[in-house]
C-alpha cells in the first residue's frame, strides 16, 4: 500500500515533484446574478497571489470568466468608458426561492465552452485556486468548479476569497471544492502551495508590509484596460453595515513613494492612464497618506485618471485636499454618504455629520469639480428602512447639486447589523446566501413591491 502525506500525494511522488517546478491555475470564476457591470471590478486578490507565487518560481496561469476581452467575445473599444464596460451574458433558471423576482436570472461572462477550450490549451495544473467575491455569487463559483473538475478530475481546487470568509461553512458544503480557505491568503499561500506541491520555497516579501509585495499580475490579463490601486487595508469605521473590519481587522499603509513607483511602472510600461482605488478609507490620516501621494501625482506631471468606486470619506475633507484630488487627476468621485438621516444615523456608522457633508460639497465646488464628477452613495434596503427616508436623502443630495446614487442594502455576515437583516427579511437568510442578493431588496417586506422599486429608481433619475 502506498501512503500518502496531508496532501494528498503520495509519499513516493513527493521527491519527484520537487524536481520540477508546479504549474498553479488561478480562476476568476463566473457570476450569477439578475445584473452585473465591470464597474471597475477585477479580482484584485487573486491576482495578488499570482504575482507571489510567480515571484517565488511557481509556474502560473490564469484564466478570467469574466474576461471581456476574450478573442471571440468581438469587445469593443478597452479604452471607452475609462475601462468599464459590461459583462457577457447568458440568461440561466432563476435560483428556486426567487421565483417572485420579475428580472432575468444570467450567467455573466465567457461562454463555458470557450472556457473548457481555454483550459486545455494551457499545462496541466498541479494546484488550482479559485476566488469568490459576493458571498450571492456562489452559483457561479459551484458552476465554475464544476468545470474544472471535469476538466481536471485529479487535480486538487482550493476555493478562497469574500465569500469562502464570510460564509466558510456553507461554501464547505456547497462549492465542490477539496479546501477552503478563509481569510487573507498572502502570508499563507507559500505554504499551501507547498503542502500541495512539495515544492518548498522561502518567504522573498514581508506580509504585514506592504512596501514589499510584487505588484499584482495584471500583465495575466488579455487586455489592461484599467488598474486598480491598493494604497492601504482595512478601515478605522465599522461600520454596521460593512464586513471591512473583519475582512481586513488591521488596517495598514503603503508608503506614497510605494504607490507611486507602481502607478509609473503600469503608465510606462503598459500605457495605462486609469487607476482605482480599491482603498476603504482613502482620505483617513491624509496627512500622513493622501496628501503626500497626491503631491507625488501632481509633481510627475504624468496624464492620469483616477476614479473611486468604493467611494471616499467625507468627514476630514478640507479645500486643500479637494484642490489636490482635482490637480492629480481625479475624475469619478464617489462619497460614502449612506444616508441623509444624520440624527438616526449612529446604529449605523459615524462617518459624517450634516454640518461635514456640508463643508465638504463647498471644498469639492471650489476645486473645480462639476456635478457629473461627484456621485454620493445613499443606502436603500436597510432593515426597518422606510421608502419616504431614502428619496428624503434623494432629495438632499440633489440639493447640494451632486448626483445620488443607489446603493442597494446586501445583508452579510459577521456584521452588526446582520441579526436586524435576519429578522426583517421575507427570506431565511441564513439558510441560503442567495437570499441576500441586494438586487432583491431582502430586508424590505410589506408593503413592498417591485413597483415601488421602479418607482424609488425614477426618482433618483429625476423623472
Amino acid at each position: 500500500m502506498t501512503s500518502t502525506s496531508d496532501t494528498g500525494l503520495p509519499e513516493s511522488s513527493l521527491e519527484t515533484v520537487k524536481h520540477y517546478t508546479p504549474n498553479i491555475l488561478l480562476i476568476n470564476p463566473w457570476i450569477h446574478d439578475f445584473a452585473a457591470y465591470d464597474f471597475w471590478s477585477k479580482p484584485l486578490g487573486i491576482l495578488y497571489l499570482a504575482s507571489i507565487l510567480r515571484y517565488h518560481g511557481f509556474n502560473v496561469s490564469y484564466v478570467d470568466c469574466l474576461d471581456r476581452f476574450h478573442p471571440k467575445a468581438g469587445c469593443s473599444d478597452p479604452n471607452a468608458r475609462y475601462g468599464r464596460g459590461p459583462y457577457l451574458k447568458t440568461k440561466i433558471p432563476t435560483p428556486k426561492g426567487l421565483e417572485d423576482v420579475p428580472r432575468n436570472f444570467s450567467r455573466y461572462g465567457i461562454e463555458p465552452s470557450w472556457f473548457r477550450e481555454d483550459l486545455l490549451t494551457i499545462s496541466r495544473p498541479d494546484l488550482i485556486l479559485v476566488t469568490s467575491l459576493m458571498t450571492y455569487w456562489y452559483p457561479g463559483v459551484q458552476e465554475t468548479i464544476g468545470v474544472l473538475k471535469d476538466t481536471f478530475p485529479d487535480v486538487p481546487v482550493v476555493l478562497g476569497g469574500i465569500y469562502a470568509t464570510l460564509c466558510r461553512d456553507h461554501a464547505v458544503k456547497n462549492s465542490n471544492a477539496d479546501s477552503v480557505v478563509e481569510g487573507m491568503a498572502e502570508g499563507n499561500i507559500l505554504k499551501l502551495a507547498g503542502d500541495y506541491t512539495g515544492y518548498q520555497v522561502k518567504m522573498k516579501f514581508e506580509p504585514d508590509d506592504l512596501d514589499t509585495y510584487p505588484y499584482p499580475a495584471f500583465d495575466l490579463q488579455r487586455k489592461i484596460s484599467y488598474v486598480p490601486l491598493l494604497t492601504s487595508k482595512g478601515c478605522p469605521f465599522s461600520c454596521a453595515y460593512c464586513a471591512s473590519h473583519f475582512l481586513h481587522p488591521e488596517r495598514r499603509l503603503r508608503s506614497p513613494a510605494s504607490v507611486m513607483d507602481e502607478i509609473t511602472y503600469w503608465h510606462q510600461t503598459y500605457d495605462i492612464c486609469d487607476f482605482v482605488l480599491y482603498d476603504d478609507a482613502f482620505l483617513t490620516d491624509a496627512e500622513k497618506h493622501a496628501i503626500p501621494l497626491l503631491e507625488k501625482i501632481i509633481d510627475s506631471g504624468l496624464n492620469l485618471r483616477f476614479h473611486t468606486p468604493n467611494a471616499i470619506h467625507i468627514r476630514g475633507l478640507t479645500t486643500h485636499i479637494a484642490r489636490l484630488l482635482f490637480q492629480a487627476g481625479f475624475k469619478t468621485l464617489r462619497l460614502g454618504l449612506e444616508t441623509s438621516a444624520f440624527d438616526n444615523r449612529k446604529d449605523l456608522d459615524s462617518k459624517v455629520t450634516e454640518e461635514e457633508f456640508a463643508e465638504a460639497m463647498v471644498c469639492f465646488k471650489e476645486a473645480g469639480f462639476k456635478k457629473d464628477q461627484i456621485w454620493a452613495y445613499l443606502l436603500a434596503g436597510l432593515p426597518d428602512q422606510t421608502m419616504a427616508s431614502v428619496e428624503e436623502s434623494i432629495d438632499i443630495v440633489r440639493q447640494n447639486r451632486i448626483t445620488p446614487v443607489l446603493a442597494y442594502y446586501s445583508p452579510i455576515p459577521h456584521t452588526v447589523l446582520w441579526e436586524r437583516a435576519v429578522a426583517a427579511s421575507r427570506y431565511d437568510l441564513e439558510s441560503d446566501p442567495i437570499f441576500t442578493n441586494n438586487a432583491v431588496f431582502p430586508c424590505q417586506k410589506d408593503p413592498f413591491s417591485w413597483d415601488t422599486l421602479t418607482r424609488l429608481k425614477d426618482v433618483v433619475s429625476g423623472g
